[in-house]
């Protein structure tokens, strides 16, 4: 039976990513694909919900936790269609999150119950995630190298 896919980084690639020079803005690029029924411990309450209804109550903690860092969310839409893929590629939505540095980052886990949030409602929501950290401007924007 072939490995689950994945849905949060590995030890390797948060020791990877906290390693790297220089500590620059970074646009996070989430990409997200929901369960279709939430996959919540057994005796979780209120836990026959769908996957994005799991992630919402993931994103009520989520969204203090980021604005506490400094970020901000620039941009949150559906996936709709592959165009250039296989099936596998589908994700139900995208979300861009601008942070000051990719300490601001890894700092999510100081905030009161992100952690508890992350562990329960997002591990409950994800059927698989694309986590792409990205270059990002010095201040919370989506940027063009054509211009603006």
């Amino acid at each position: 039976m072939p490995a689950p896919f994945p849905i949060e980084p590995t030890p390797e690639q948060l020791a990877a990513l906290a390693a790297h020079r220089p500590d620059g803005p970074i646009v996070a690029l989430n990409l997200n694909r929901y369960r279709e029924r939430a996959a919540y411990p057994s005796g979780t309450p209120d836990a026959d919900v769908s996957g994005r209804e799991a992630y919402l109550r993931y994103g009520m903690v989520a969204l203090p936790a980021i604005l506490g860092t400094g970020g901000r969310i620039l941009w949150a839409t559906d996936g709709r269609h592959v165009t250039i893929g296989t099936r596998d590629d589908h994700y139900d939505e995208v979300v861009a999150v601008w942070y000051p540095s990719r300490a601001a980052f890894l700092s999510l886990d100081d905030h009161p119950g992100y952690r508890e949030a992350f562990d329960l409602h997002r591990r409950a929501a994800i059927e698989r995630a694309v986590l792409l950290l990205c270059d990002g401007d010095a201040e919370p924007r989506l940027g063009s190298p054509y211009g603006d």
